[in-house]
């Protein structure tokens, strides 16, 4: 698990590295969208949540691994739930404050480069046993 984890993290890594270099990424704002009901943003947010294959693989695939060398398995389990829940937080709040700033294409350069250093030192530190 942990040489497959290192795998998926290394072309993932690649990935970003390869949008960061060709760019063109930026937000559009959304505009003449109204109040959508409760009932459609629920829907949405579930099909984001339970049809997105990132929460099996970075769940199952990327924790599964890393967890393998942690003997505390409860703390590592409540560690993750923890941060899982302070990032979704921060993000579904932040993006608001960000959206000015991600309108800018160099902005996603700079975004898809982080995730390519972060995702390359998980896969090194997965390949070192670190």
């Amino acid at each position: 698990m942990r040489v497959f984890g290192a795998l998926f993290l290394l072309a993932y890594g690649a990935l970003s590295f390869r949008s960061a270099w060709q760019g063109g990424g930026s937000l559009e704002a959304a505009g003449g969208q109204g109040a959508q009901s409760l009932a459609r943003v629920a829907g949405v947010c579930l099909a984001l949540t339970w049809g997105n294959p990132h929460v099996y693989l970075d769940t199952l695939v990327l924790m599964g691994a890393v967890s393998a060398e942690w003997e505390a398995k409860r703390a590592f389990a409540l560690g993750g739930m923890t941060a899982s829940l302070v990032f979704f937080t921060a993000l579904g709040f932040g993006a608001r404050l960000l959206a000015p700033l991600f309108r800018r294409p160099v902005a996603w350069r700079a975004l898809d480069a982080g995730v390519g250093v972060v995702m390359w030192g998980i896969a090194l530190r997965l390949v070192l046993g670190g």
